[in-house]
């Protein structure tokens, strides 16, 4: 037997990716999940190599590197990600890896640097990658282009930079466009972020995502949120109120005199857009439902924009107000660990302490986040049980989980190599 095939033989994910193809391939529609979904090492280390490392993950905010030189970085599981704003405004992304023995490059989560230097053996690189400087001792005929950074796949839109790990990454052109037109009254070349903040969760990366998908639970859990936060952005939602559509006419004749998109826009089960009105008499979410920051975004001369809500599977999802905006980055630490990331974006130009006060606008998402986490570490506490088996979800209330989960059933048996069951050959 070669090397290759008794390595095949060894290895616990080669079992593990026919048994995970086979619980997704039967699962029961509209239940959760099988419990090592939520739980199993070898699971989540599928979810990483299939998900995570093949489909195109919401990075950050290209305000966050504004010049030449700035950098942010981040973890996608064991592959650190650098990605910097190299000559003319391009945008690179790179694995934080030294080609010389594999060092880290950029060991903290942002800065500004004239090159990119490994701090173990001083090994240099351009910004756009390329090795500069390897020292003398590598021998005359040591070849620097080839040892240049080993790029990874970066793509930006209204502000947004998405990346991908995969060699052929799957298309986003369209969404990418969309995203672009949408964000246009945002002048989102103009904005900054004025708070940010990060909190692990002890629970699944999937049930952190589920319990956004849906607010069945907003009612018992968020009073700050509700505030200002419908529990529905449709229409078309079976719960949805005449009052609701009466409100979310008036708003779009409004939105359409000052030229901004509202429309629900789909693509896929991946990504979604809509903007869709906040309670009546509030504008923002915030704790009175007042403006958070008195220089509103971009070209926008009327503080009322509702919420532009922006989904993007596996690890996003967005509010922008007529004030600020807030952006939400998911990332998977372990089988029962995850780490949301916050940022509250306002005007570049709005001062702290005059236009908007850094605690008053993240007070209400602070709570939030505070309530979500505990929300999912119990979930996640009661999966861990023996007594747990999928249950059902309700398909009036929470219709976004069905379709992440099945969006990820999806992505997951298209990326293992096996055949996606239609969908309603699985009934549960």
């Amino acid at each position: 037997m070669d090397l290759i095939a008794r390595s095949q033989l060894e290895d616990p994910l080669v079992a593990a990716r026919e048994a995970t193809a086979d619980m997704l391939s039967n699962r029961a529609r509209n239940f959760s999940l099988p419990q090592p979904f939520y739980n199993d090492a070898r699971l989540f280390a599928l979810d990483m190599q299939e998900i995570f490392e093949k489909e195109w993950l919401f990075a950050g905010m290209t305000c966050e590197i504004p010049a030449k030189g700035n950098f942010m970085t981040l973890d996608i599981g064991d592959n650190p990600v650098i990605v910097v704003r190299g000559a003319e405004g391009k945008v690179h992304a790179f694995h934080n890896v030294c080609r010389h023995r594999g060092s880290r490059l950029c060991v903290k989560d942002k800065g500004k640097v004239a090159k990119l230097v490994c701090g173990y053996h001083q090994w240099t690189y351009e910004l756009d990658g390329r090795l500069l400087f390897a020292g003398s001792d590598m021998g005359g005929d040591f070849d620097l282009a080839s040892y240049g950074l080993k790029p990874v796949n970066v793509r930006t839109a209204g502000g947004f930079m998405f990346i991908n790990l995969a060699d052929e990454p799957p298309a986003i052109d369209d969404f990418l466009v969309t995203l672009e037109h949408y964000l246009e009254p945002y002048q989102m070349e103009h904005v900054k972020v004025a708070a940010e903040s990060s909190i692990v969760e002890q629970a699944n990366w999937k049930l952190v995502v589920e319990n956004n998908r849906e607010c069945y639970h907003c009612n018992g859990a968020h009073p700050e949120l509700l505030n200002s936060l419908q529990e529905f952005d449709d229409t078309d939602d079976p719960r949805a109120t005449p009052a609701y559509k009466a409100l979310v006419a008036r708003k779009q004749t409004d939105w359409d005199f000052d030229h901004v998109p509202w429309q629900l826009k789909r693509f896929g089960k991946r990504n979604r857009l809509t903007r869709t009105p906040l309670l009546d008499g509030t504008v923002s979410m915030t704790l009175d439902g007042q403006p958070g920051c008195k220089k509103l975004m971009g070209r926008l001369t009327n503080p009322d924009m509702g919420s532009l809500r922006i989904l993007h599977l596996p690890n996003s999802w967005n509010h922008f107000m007529g004030d600020h905006a807030v952006v939400f980055r998911v990332l998977p630490l372990g089988p029962q660990q995850t780490v949301v990331t916050t940022k509250w974006l306002v005007h570049k130009d709005a001062v702290a302490g005059v236009d908007y006060d850094p605690e008053q606008l993240r007070r209400v998402w602070d709570a939030t986040n505070d309530q979500d986490r505990r929300l999912a570490e119990e979930n996640q506490r009661g999966i861990n049980s023996l007594a747990y088996q999928p249950g059902p979800y309700s398909q009036t209330y929470e219709f976004g989980v069905i379709d992440f989960i099945d969006w990820y059933s999806e992505r997951m048996l298209s990326n293992l190599g096996h055949e996606v069951p239609s969908l309603h050959l699985a009934q549960g």
